[in-house]
């Protein structure tokens, strides 16, 4: 887990989705116990209340649950939310985009497509 101290990105949210994307690797499964707060502060050099509020952001969502006096775990469907979450956030930042450019530019969707479809082939 890695974070950006020179991105434009609060370093809690960083870590949220550091945790997040630890969770759709299966780095943690459901029901797992994440590492703590302390450990996370110690680990990656930041403050304990930056590292209580990125891990908050994912109770809040109903990612991470606490069990009290043991610590944080990853909820059951904790996985499906992420990738709903994030798949929305592509959707938002990416997506539309892309689609208000096209109409700009006259491209149809089938043009869109077929550059899609292009790209994948050179990869």
């Amino acid at each position: 887990m890695q974070l950006d101290f020179n991105s434009e990105k609060p370093i809690y949210i960083q870590l949220a989705e550091a945790i997040e994307d630890d969770i759709l690797k299966g780095i943690y499964k459901e029901e797992s116990q994440i590492i703590s707060t302390t450990e996370l502060s110690i680990n990656l050099k930041i403050n304990p209340a930056t590292a209580g509020k990125g891990v908050s952001i994912l109770v809040n969502e109903g990612i991470l649950y606490k069990k009290r006096g043991v610590g944080m775990f990853v909820a059951k469907g904790a996985k499906e939310k992420v990738l709903q979450k994030r798949k929305k956030i592509f959707c938002d930042h990416f997506i539309l985009s892309l689609l208000n450019e096209a109409k700009k530019l006259n491209i149809s969707k089938n043009e869109i497509i077929n550059m899609i479809e292009r790209r994948d082939n050179f990869e």
